[in-house]
């Protein structure tokens, strides 16, 4: 799929921006605090909802403005998509998808496939387990509605098994953690199998990916480290969880959390069996990185039949001229938009099929 259109109106910097978009390659160059990234995040919530920068919706209305407006319109193999996203302050969201109004806001999924691509990105190997946790939520929330309900539903039931720990107290206590305990795990186990296969069919192509870019040097290997002991049986799964949950129950109503659940879950990445995530180089680190998010732009093909966006937010600098290389080699057939302060750093792209956009303080400006 690709975008044809932009429209935002009291988006952060931007009081009115219309654009019509490349179907290949779209480059947004200027300094920093212009508002370069304003947009990629703009195209990023019509497809998830929800921005990758804050978790406050307010924050995207522009300042001494009440309310602010996306509008997004998008090509798939055999039909048009158009997204529209209205923010108003201290209210929910509405959102329309083709012209019809979202009786919830999740159902803004499946429409717009994006994967981002940023500096925190390179650091997805490096940092704590929950960025791996968000690698994987992200993705399969928006190739599968359904998982994201689950997450939903899993957070909002954690939050109260936790509340009822801090305040455990006689039998009624008791009788009220097991009915938590029974909702966690038949929510928890769902999210745990979803990412089990998630990870089974994104290991061989990060591996193969991987191994292109090293030209053969290094075998990759990703493995998902379950909370929980895991097994493919959904029974014997949560039996396994109960068990656990139970193992745990000391130690949960004296720290008042739950010690047990996907929400512990982690990534192990190692490269020729070496665990990259403690012991790799910021090279491989980095290598590991780009071989996920490529993987994952196949991931969503494969899953829906349509290739996503690509959003490279201020990461070419990032990388050397080597991996610069295969990025934009593996990305032929599908549509990028970049963000760059200097255009000297995209050496490689074929600029005669791109749109380059100057941006200054809010203004956007094509000079191609």
């Amino acid at each position: 799929m690709y975008l044809k259109r932009l429209k935002l109106i009291n988006f952060r910097n931007y009081k009115e921006l219309e654009l019509d978009l490349n179907e290949k390659l779209n480059i947004f160059v200027g300094n920093n605090a212009q508002g370069k990234t304003n947009i990629v995040e703009a195209i990023y919530m019509s497809s998830l909802g929800k921005s990758f920068r804050t978790s406050k919706d307010k924050e995207l209305i522009m300042f001494n403005r009440n309310q602010s407006y996306i509008k997004v319109e998008g090509q798939k193999k055999y039909s048009n998509v158009e997204v529209e996203i209205k923010l108003v302050a201290n209210k929910k969201k509405r959102i329309k998808v083709n012209k019809l109004s979202l009786s919830k806001n999740s159902e803004i999924l499946n429409n717009i496939y994006v994967v981002i691509f940023s500096p925190e990105d390179l650091r997805l190997i490096k940092e704590g387990p929950s960025e791996r946790r968000k690698f994987m939520d992200n993705e399969l929330s928006q190739m599968k509605p359904y998982y994201f309900h689950n997450l939903n539903s899993y957070n909002k039931i954690l939050i109260q098994r936790n509340h009822l720990l801090k305040n455990m107290r006689g039998k009624d206590n008791e009788f009220m953690l097991e009915v938590w305990d029974e909702k966690l795990i038949d929510v928890g186990v769902k999210i745990i199998e979803e990412r089990a296969r998630f990870v089974k069919r994104i290991t061989p192509l990060s591996r193969l990916i991987h191994r292109k870019i090293t030209n053969n040097r290094e075998n990759l290997e990703v493995t998902y480290l379950s909370n929980i002991d895991y097994v493919e049986d959904t029974n014997k799964l949560k039996d396994m969880f109960k068990k656990q949950l139970k193992e745990a129950l000391k130690i949960d109503i004296k720290r008042g959390t739950t010690t047990v659940g996907p929400h512990r879950d982690d990534l192990g990445v190692f490269i020729d069996k070496i665990d990259i995530r403690s012991f790799g180089s910021q090279g491989q680190q980095r290598t590991c990185a780009l071989s996920l998010k490529l993987a994952e732009i196949e991931l969503v093909k494969g899953e829906t039949g349509e290739y996503p966006v690509l959003l490279l937010d201020d990461v070419m600098s990032e990388l050397d001229i080597n991996r610069q290389n295969f990025l934009i080699k593996a990305l032929k057939d599908v549509q990028l938009f970049i963000t760059t302060t200097e255009i000297n750093n995209l050496e490689e792209l074929n600029m005669d099929e791109a749109f380059i956009f100057h941006v200054e303080n809010a203004q956007v400006n094509r000079s191609r």
